[in-house]
């Protein structure tokens, strides 16, 4: 009996974390989309109610009831979700790093470095590789990011000849990715890369290094160890 309500305790708890989410998803995407509780409560009565009346029409209206309530709560959540997605992108563009977010989202299968390259004026590059090969996704000015863009080819081209390599702007400009289609942009790219050349690259590069492993390491004794003008033992 003891096990019996602990594993309903747990549930109960459960449950309220997932409506508690749900719930502040809704309020975040409401602040961006104001109508997004009437298209979503609108999708739901339509399907609803075409279902019912064709049931009624082929005289089965509960079955057709109880179907048309799942195909309901099915459309409105598939709406709800590809809303609170476009209210995410919206406040995450124009923001720093905002693309590196969305790489580390793409799925499966991608290794994602953000700032493998950055300037003075924080435009950076991220990179992404996969089955596609080596992306490169720029965020920043796109006159400065092209001259970081072609840096960035240079330095890996002797590393990782043999695998093609792709660059992206993001933004909304003439030849720029939107920050919203940077995902589906990638997953369109062809897959020419075997999986075990995708790992041979992958370790190439992580060999090669990027901005962190790459910055200077400050000299001289570390302070608070209480020995000075010694170097701390390994």
């Amino acid at each position: 009996m003891a096990r019996q309500s602990n594993s309903t305790g747990a549930g109960g708890a459960e449950n309220p974390g997932r409506l508690k989410q749900i719930a502040l998803t809704y309020k975040m995407t409401r602040r961006v989309d104001s109508k997004v509780g009437l298209v979503v409560a609108g999708t739901g009565i339509v399907v609803f109610g075409v279902l019912l009346a064709i049931g009624f029409l082929i005289g089965h209206p509960v079955y057709a009831g109880i179907l048309g309530f799942v195909l309901a709560f099915l459309a409105m959540a598939i709406i709800f979700g590809r809303r609170a997605e476009r209210a995410a992108f919206g406040q995450m563009e124009g923001q720093p790093g905002a693309a590196a977010a969305v790489l580390e989202n793409v799925g499966r299968g991608w290794t994602v470095t953000p700032a493998v390259a950055m300037n003075r004026n924080q435009d950076v590059v991220h990179r992404a590789v996969g089955k596609a090969g080596i992306v490169l996704v720029g965020e920043g000015n796109p006159n400065r990011l092209r001259g970081l863009l072609g840096a960035e080819k240079k330095r890996m081209a002797r590393t990782v000849a043999d695998a093609p390599v792709h660059d992206v702007i993001v933004g909304e400009g003439e030849g720029q990715i939107p920050l919203k289609k940077l995902r589906t942009h990638l997953l369109k790219l062809p897959r020419v890369l075997p999986g075990p050349q995708v790992t041979a690259v992958n370790d190439r590069l992580r060999a090669l290094g990027d901005l962190m492993s790459n910055m200077p390491v400050p000299k001289g004794p570390i302070p608070g160890r209480g020995m000075r003008g010694r170097s701390p033992r390994a």
